[in-house]
């Protein structure tokens, strides 16, 4: 009997080019529809939704608690006429595309799967699922750990006491935004270093032999994407990193056999 993904494969093979077009833009209609609504929700859950986005800026934040910060206090400003429903519109968007996001990508996937073969279509559900929850993962690491503590130092340091600190809330969001993206792509480094070792472009031992040279790239990158310059703060933003690369030594290992 025939699966259903084998007739799949021979109904995309006897498609012509314009009707794979067709099936694109049937997609790409999905995925907007799927956006707009999440997005819609989550424009009107607007107390819910800066909530959650703003919990880093009040010294009560559970990652200040855990590690017994002493309080502050974090005032933002607004400066533009419709710079509030702006930031409004552009967070809720954000919000609906990290949604909407599993969806998005099972009917990207649906698309394009039908080219590839077998053993290639379980190779791209491990590597596109293993993505997602390291991205995830890296976003998470950010918001309850790197951005508070960033936001924390930024928000509170003082160059003289005769200086006030006023932060835009623009400010806030595009920071928060920016490293979220950040540690969200810093986490896709196992699946990557396993992409590259199913292809044959990468041992466990050269990753074993530049292990030092690794360590100082960590560094530099901790310092780079890390605004404070204490060792407390550089360790928590390397630890994870480091981490990450051993991991990646035990995946590359693995994949190896």
């Amino acid at each position: 009997m025939t699966s259903d993904t084998d007739m799949q494969d021979s109904l995309a093979e006897n498609q012509s080019f314009w009707e794979h077009l067709d099936v694109l833009r049937s997609c790409l209609i999905k995925i907007v529809v799927a956006v707009v609504v999440s997005g819609t929700a989550a424009f009107f859950l607007k107390d819910q939704l800066f909530g959650i986005v703003l919990a880093p800026s009040h010294g009560d934040f559970i990652t200040y608690r855990l590690l017994g910060a002493e309080p502050f206090t974090l005032h933002l400003i607004n400066t533009g006429l419709t710079e509030q429903f702006m930031i409004h519109l552009k967070v809720a968007a954000m919000a609906g595309i990290v949604c909407a996001s599993p969806y998005i990508i099972y009917v990207l996937f649906r698309f394009i799967s039908p080219a590839l073969y077998a053993n290639e279509r379980s190779a791209s559900v491990r590597a596109i699922l293993s993505g997602y929850i390291m991205f995830i993962i890296g976003m998470a690491v950010n918001y309850l750990l790197i951005f508070p503590l960033t936001v924390r130092f930024l928000g509170t340091y003082q160059v003289s006491a005769d200086i006030d600190n006023m932060l835009t809330v623009s400010s806030y969001i595009d920071t928060l935004v920016m490293m979220t993206l950040t540690f969200g792509i810093i986490f896709e480094l196992p699946v990557v270093c396993w992409i590259l070792a199913w292809m044959g472009l990468l041992r466990p031992e050269w990753m074993t032999r530049f292990r030092r040279h690794a360590i100082v790239a960590i560094l530099i990158v901790a310092a780079a994407i890390t605004p404070t310059s204490d060792i407390f703060t550089l360790t928590l933003v390397s630890l994870p990193i480091w981490l990450l690369y051993e991991i990646s030594i035990i995946i590359v290992r693995m994949a190896k056999h």
